[in-house]
């Protein structure tokens, strides 16, 4: 579990350091893209190894069948993580769409895991996500909305996330957590 609490918190500080350390963040200039890059990589190398390694410690015990929900949303988190770069019809209305994506990625997987872990971990980036919108919305001020997107972003997007989705789900079951069993307790 150290490394997992270890993994969360170094993900927690490399995403926050340029908001509660901007003056830092602004002397490392271009050369501090690498390290903070290099630390969310480790982090999530952490999360992964330590997550794999916590001992299952039953919190409570998932509705049956509620995996179903879980892929649904586990859609419209990663279609939302693309919602700023393919600059579809949301993008000027959602100010935070990773972080949106994020948390409906956290809320997805505690509908389907009930161990101790599990919590640990996707309600800390759940958490970390929901802090970032407040820090961000308080800090950066209003919010200067983007130009309206077109239909032609949305639709590069959905393709987008339907391969990623793939993907995604391809490493679940080979890892053997098949998404599609509807639910997992």
């Amino acid at each position: 579990m150290t490394l997992l609490i270890l993994g969360l918190l170094l993900w927690i500080a490399a995403h926050v350091f340029n908001r509660v350390a901007p003056e830092a963040r602004a002397k490392l200039g271009p050369k501090g893209r690498g390290p903070i890059a290099l630390s969310i990589l480790v982090s999530i190398a952490l999360m992964v190894l330590g997550y794999r390694a916590a001992e299952y410690l039953p919190v409570y015990t998932p509705v049956p069948g509620i995996g179903h929900l879980n892929n649904l949303l586990m859609l419209v988190a990663v279609f939302s993580f693309g919602i700023g770069s393919a600059k579809g019809v949301l993008v000027d209305k959602i100010r935070h769409p990773m972080l949106t994506g994020m948390v409906i990625f956290a809320i997805a997987h505690l509908l389907v895991n009930g161990d101790l872990a599990s919590i640990i971990l996707f309600g800390g980036l759940g958490l970390w996500a929901v802090a970032e919108m407040l820090i961000i919305n308080h800090t950066a001020g209003t919010w200067e909305r983007p130009a309206p997107g077109t239909i032609k972003g949305d639709l590069k997007n959905a393709v987008i996330t339907l391969v990623i989705y793939a993907i995604v789900t391809g490493i679940h079951v080979w890892l053997g957590h098949n998404p599609f069993l509807g639910t997992y307790a």
